[in-house]
């Protein structure tokens, strides 16, 4: 809406300029969404608290006893305050933005409705419905990539698969496949950023990590002559993508001050879901689906660490592979302190961004 308004009164005052650079948009679009979260923050947290939405742990878990009667679903102040500053610095006519919000909407009440239930009824929603409707979305989106009427990316650019460090594509997928990749990636993303979530600032931090490196590569690509300098495709209109990152990254920022430790909220599914929709949209959108397996490497150990434990040491030799799954379980069986594991994670998903932020160089 303020992006509209800058259009209107372009040149008409000097600070009208303001509104519309991607730069300015962005830095506003961060800094409104993290006051919103610290201020919105605590009267939700009440809310949650009053309202019996508080989480409840798995018994079994010693490590995790403190934490019974904690408020969750915090990833509501995370779509309130990043959703709320994106309706404001975001061009709303832009095809990439309206994606970006279906993602958050969609994810974010599938969360909400396995939260409510865990505490309501004492299970949340099973296995299968949720890996339905993760896919579903998957192919609501590769629906919409693939109709070139309403699609944001170039026709030609569609069906090519890129990979970090390589400077062209190096595939082209029949749209048959492609449409199944895309479905597939989504509930790979959103299962691992979800089995993160459960030490205080874990999943956090690395989600911010991500979505911070994804709206860079989003300012390169929409940008002509940086495309073409570091060799990306050009996709006109993807510098929204940017604005929309930032305030996600300010949102979660402002989210952090209540989720660090000791916690006096969790993200829940309705923020782990939400984070690792939005990240799987922001790299569908901008052809970087390989990225993810770098940048967010730590989401991937800990799916990794599940899928061993559950699919392959339970289930076909009927024995642990590792002490606890995920793998931040472990970490803890092993005697690390809560904290030092999360810091250590941070410290090494930091490691990991910096490695995939070469890749716009080392090509």
């Amino acid at each position: 809406m303020i992006y509209l308004l800058g259009k209107m009164f372009l040149g008409k005052f000097p600070a009208s300029r303001l509104l519309v650079y991607v730069s300015s948009r962005t830095i506003f679009a961060g800094l409104t969404a993290l006051l919103l979260a610290v201020f919105l923050g605590w009267p939700l947290i009440r809310f949650l608290y009053r309202h019996g939405i508080r989480d409840n742990p798995r018994e079994y878990l010693d490590y995790t006893r403190s934490k019974v009667g904690t408020p969750t679903m915090g990833g509501v102040i995370i779509l309130l305050s990043g959703g709320l500053s994106a309706l404001l610095w975001c061009d709303l006519s832009n095809k990439f933005v309206y994606i970006l919000f279906l993602s958050m909407l969609w994810f974010s009440f599938l969360g909400a409705l396995d939260d409510v239930l865990k505490i309501r009824v004492g299970e949340g929603i099973s296995r299968w419905p949720k890996l339905f409707s993760q896919l579903s979305f998957g192919v609501l989106a590769s629906l919409i990539i693939l109709t070139p009427a309403i699609s944001p990316l170039p026709s030609a650019l569609t069906f090519q698969l890129y990979l970090p460090f390589v400077k062209y594509p190096v595939l082209l997928l029949p749209p048959l496949v492609y449409g199944l990749g895309i479905t597939l990636y989504y509930a790979l993303v959103t299962n691992s950023v979800n089995l993160t979530d459960g030490l205080d600032g874990l999943a956090i931090v690395p989600s911010l990590m991500v979505i911070g490196l994804f709206g860079i590569f989003a300012y390169v690509m929409g940008n002509v002559r940086m495309a073409n300098y570091l060799l990306f495709p050009f996709i006109p209109g993807a510098h929204e993508i940017v604005i929309f990152s930032a305030a996600l990254v300010g949102a979660g920022i402002g989210f952090l001050w209540y989720n660090s430790y000791p916690a006096q909220v969790f993200l829940g599914d309705t923020g782990s879901l939400l984070l690792g929709g939005f990240m799987a949209t922001q790299a569908i959108l901008l052809k970087q689906e390989a990225l993810f397996l770098i940048a967010g490497g730590v989401f991937v150990a800990e799916l990794l660490s599940s899928f061993l434990q559950d699919l392959i040491g339970i289930k076909r030799f009927k024995r642990r592979l590792i002490y606890r799954a995920p793998l931040h379980h472990t970490l803890q069986h092993m005697g690390w302190g809560e904290t030092k594991i999360v810091i250590r994670l941070w410290i090494i998903s930091f490691l990991l961004f910096l490695i995939a932020l070469s890749s716009l160089k080392i090509r």
